[in-house]
């Protein structure tokens, strides 16, 4: 980051990000983008307009003040010279309080104006969706008016309208002005005409409306009875407001809890404005004017939220799953993140609330200390306390389930809210120094929290530099022999086998594609998620949660190791050529450690995920997290009313993203409904990119070389509507002409499966997508004679649950019979057709499949135990269902607390077999 775009973000981000989310508020609602731009310039001038009060009063105190000296100060400059002058201006100013500073007083309302003109101009002509959007006689707003054309000649009507009403608006507001003063005012009013003439018309539009806001300001200001003005208006305003609200209430009576509480709130508010107005409401300040002491709090709750919101909060996300918010193949420290939201949170808390508070006036000052102090501690309480279970949360800052509250958790969050806000009230009314005190407390707390945090951030991605230099020195490779024997496991993470063959029925093509392979629908796993599910896969029945919990004297992380190198050392002992390629949690990182694999014979590590991905939405995923990481910090704060309105689907109110717009440079996907969306999740283009690429990384010989390969992808863990029939990622998915075929999936034997939430519909998309493409690749191998040869297992870590009652064997948890249920499909050498075997299977199988008449009575080559599925003929099979699945969280000895189920027999789609054993 630069030091001008450091500045930049200091000063205009936090105002740009109030254009955007003003705009895109409006919009979601009014989704006509120039009467949005109207609502835009009216709110943001109803924001400010007690600055350019108080900046025109201090512009008149100025004046007025200049015109008093001016006569001596002529007499002065006339009758001394040189440093006698310089002497006698100077006593002169002392004797009267003036100091020469005190002349950019009369520049305040300048100053002011032009970081939010700056603002406006890079958010308005940088916004997509404005193109090709007509308003009125305006054709398109993303574009010059051109609305007159003379002779050929074509002209921009708009920005010669703004100038003539800013002419206007400044001649009744300079009456009495010295020409000097008026010579400046125009001049700027050219100097705008000039820059702006062939702007986009939106841009040019919305500082038309600006003008005419200040034409009708200085008009306000001329007329005498300006009190029985603004009733009037109120009358107006809050009648119109109240008819409004009544409609939309009327209107919306479908509409959610939560909608209904805030057009009730805003309809409340109408009432309020309009008792006022008429004058039977009576409101008087009850609060004497601020001190030092308010001072000195004001700067402290701006200090406390610019840590807690800009690098707190930030700093904690990221610590958690620091290789979320990297991507090996185009390295971007995410302290950069933390730097990007501090810069927003400082501009935003102790520059922007500073102005408004030090141009306010000395009553307003005390409310407004008072009222920073209710936001700092409401802020820790809503973080806190409300909002804390929202599921998981990719590396884009999105929930996987779309988070939402209740009406009566709405209420208990305001109740809770209230008491603190009157708690703090009569604190304040008695010793506010207290809170002064707490004020600085806090800071120091947040502040040395945030330390910790970047610490240990900063520790972790030492790991993930060393990975990244070490994938930099290497050229991915897969090789397969024609002549020897190939045996190749794709471990695809949270691929649901329940769905196999409901995906065989509606695209028959895939029994072609995998001939030979064999389907095992009757397989569970022993975790239901990746640290407890995956080690059996390599590592077989010696690496289950249970067995892993009894070797108490050594870490997980070292056990989780030994199950990843197992295989591909037994193998590279025996003399294959033995290739890893992205082994999840190695070393228990979430960017795996390939160092662990360093010494063994015969063995190649890569990375392979986001090997592909494009350039352009790479650089997307790094401004979108540099903008919304502060936005992310304000939804956590929120109360939770507010938390929606602050979210938006995960767009963080991006107002192109929610406009459905230029999806191609959005880094994820915005679900509009079950049949479309737009937008192309780097998360799933990261892992589907591999896939598609196989054919291109592998290298087949004609050698008799022996070759083992071991892959993990993550394609079908990654939530995401495709478009059909192909199941393909697309910018703009529009699955409305085939709206037959996304309620209700068919199997074989009869069986439906409904399609009714994005959980159900997303996973289904997701994993066709995968075995569409892994069938390509097997039609590669199949073309280039090396299929036959080739003994290739596909397995899942995990299942999903999918929130189908008719699996669910406990209703206190999130687990069902598909969270165990992970696929598993065999194709053995020189194997023939595609089949249906119904015996009783787990994922711990995969290394005595894998090794079957290869390798000789094989042996963990570290604990020396024989590696055999006889554990699998138990009659009863213990399995995990995780409550904390991070990995840099549960990384003892032993996993933290886990819910335990139990199946009896071998049928697990029957309910009756399954018990739930409590916690371990």
């Amino acid at each position: 980051m630069t030091v001008p775009g450091a500045l930049y973000k200091l000063i205009i981000g936090p105002l740009e990000l109030l254009f955007e989310f003003i705009f895109a508020l409006v919009y979601r609602h009014l989704p006509q983008p120039g009467l949005v731009i109207i609502v835009l310039s009216l709110s943001i001038n109803l924001l400010v307009l007690p600055l350019y009060r108080r900046a025109d009063r201090m512009q008149t105190e100025e004046r007025n003040q200049e015109a008093r000296l001016q006569h001596w100060k002529d007499h002065i400059n006339k009758t001394f010279k040189g440093d006698e002058r310089f002497m006698m201006l100077q006593t002169y100013y002392r004797q009267n309080n003036y100091k020469p500073l005190d002349a950019l007083k009369g520049s305040v309302s300048l100053l002011l104006e032009i970081p939010f003109f700056i603002a406006a101009y890079n958010f308005l002509s940088g916004l997509r969706l404005l193109n090709g959007e007509s308003f009125g006689p305006i054709r398109d707003l993303g574009a010059p008016d051109g609305l007159l054309k003379i002779a050929g000649l074509t002209l921009n009507v708009l920005p010669i309208l703004m100038t003539v009403i800013n002419f206007i608006s400044a001649s009744i507001y300079m009456r009495g002005l010295s020409l000097k003063t008026k010579i400046q005012t125009y001049g700027l009013a050219l100097i705008f005409l000039f820059f702006l003439y062939d702007s986009p018309s939106g841009l040019v539009f919305y500082w038309t409306m600006n003008n005419v806001f200040s034409l009708f300001k200085n008009l306000f200001y001329k007329i005498k009875n300006k009190e029985k003005v603004l009733r009037v208006a109120g009358i107006i305003l809050s009648s119109a407001g109240i008819l409004v609200i009544n409609y939309l209430l009327i209107r919306n009576s479908a509409a959610s809890e939560r909608t209904v509480f805030l057009f009730a709130a805003v309809l409340l508010a109408a009432w309020i404005l309009l008792l006022y107005s008429l004058g039977i409401l009576k409101i008087r300040p009850a609060l004497m004017p601020a001190d030092k002491n308010d001072d000195r709090v004001f700067l402290f709750c701006g200090i406390f939220l610019t840590i807690f919101t800009g690098i707190l909060i930030p700093s904690a996300v990221i610590k958690t799953s620091p290789g979320d918010f990297v991507n090996i193949q185009s390295y971007h420290s995410p302290l950069w993140y933390i730097v990007s939201a501090g810069l927003l949170a400082a501009g935003t808390f102790l520059i922007w609330f500073h102005v408004f508070y030090n141009l306010a006036s000395p009553t307003v000052k005390k409310a407004l200390a008072l009222g920073m102090v209710i936001i700092s501690v409401c802020s820790v309480i809503n973080y806190m306390f409300f909002g804390t279970k929202r599921g998981d949360m990719s590396g884009l800052l999105i929930y996987n389930s779309n988070p939402a509250d209740s009406m009566k958790d709405y209420l208990f969050n305001f109740v809770i809210l209230a008491e603190a806000v009157i708690l703090l009230y009569c604190i304040w009314k008695r010793k506010n120094s207290l809170l002064y005190g707490a004020m600085v407390t806090m800071s120091i707390a947040v502040c040395v929290m945030s330390v910790m945090n970047i610490s240990d951030i900063s520790k972790g991605l030492v790991e993930i530099e060393k990975s990244v230099q070490k994938k930099n020195s290497q050229i991915p490779r897969i090789p397969l022999s024609k002549n020897g024997k190939n045996v190749v496991i794709l471990m695809m993470d949270r691929s649901i086998g329940y769905y196999i063959p409901f995906l065989l029925e509606e695209k028959p093509e895939l029994r072609r594609l995998f001939d030979g392979f064999t389907f095992y629908p009757n397989t569970i796993s022993y975790g239901s998620t990746t640290n407890e599910g995956l080690p059996a896969i390599y590592g077989g029945y010696e690496y289950t949660p249970k067995k892993i919990n009894e070797r108490t004297e050594i870490s997980l992380v070292e056990k989780h190791n030994e199950a990843l190198r197992m295989m591909p050392s037994i193998f590279g002992e025996e003399g294959y050529e033995v290739t890893i390629c992205d082994p999840s949690y190695a070393g228990y990182g979430w960017i795996p450690n390939l160092d662990i694999y360093d010494g063994m014979n015969n063995v190649n590590a890569y990375y392979l995920k986001g090997l592909f991905s494009a350039p352009e939405i790479q650089n997307a995923s790094i401004e979108t997290l540099n903008r919304n990481f502060f936005c992310f910090s304000l939804y956590k704060t929120a109360p939770l009313m507010l938390q929606p309105v602050l979210y938006t689907g995960g767009a963080y109110n991006d107002a192109d993203v929610l406009a459905g717009e230029y999806a191609s440079v959005i880094p994820w996907q915005k679900v509009i409904d079950l049949l479309t969306g737009s937008g192309i999740s780097d998360d799933f283009q990261q892992a589907y990119g591999v896939l598609t690429n196989l054919p291109s990384i592998t290298e087949i010989s004609d050698s008799s070389e022996n070759t083992f390969l071991a892959l993990d992808n993550v394609t079908t863990h990654q939530p995401t509507l495709l478009q059909l029939p192909d199941y393909v990622p697309s910018d703009k998915v529009y699955n409305a002409a085939f709206d037959s075929i996304p309620a209700v999936r068919h199997s074989a034997d009869g069986r439906t499966l409904e399609m009714n939430i994005f959980l159900q519909v997303s996973h289904y998309h997701i994993n066709m997508a995968a075995y569409l493409t892994l069938g390509k690749w097997m039609d590669y191998l199949r073309e280039n004679k090396v299929y036959d040869n080739t003994r290739i297992i596909i397995v899942a870590d995990h299942g999903q649950n999918q929130d189908y009652d008719e699996h669910n064997f406990s209703k206190e948890t999130e687990h069902d019979i598909l969270s165990f249920n992970p696929v598993l499909m065999v194709k053995d050498f020189n194997s023939r057709g595609f089949s249906i075997d119904e015996t009783f299977m787990t994922n711990a199988d995969v290394p005595t499949i894998a090794m079957e008449s290869l390798i000789e009575n094989p042996v963990n080559p570290v604990t020396g135990v024989p590696v055999t599925n006889e554990a699998k003929n138990e009659s009863v099979h213990e399995v995990a269902g995780v409550i904390v699945w991070d990995v840099l969280e549960n990384q003892g000895n032993t996993f933290l607390p886990a819910h335990q189920y139990a199946l009896h027999g071998n049928d697990p789609f029957d309910l009756s077999s399954w018990e739930v054993l409590g916690e371990y």
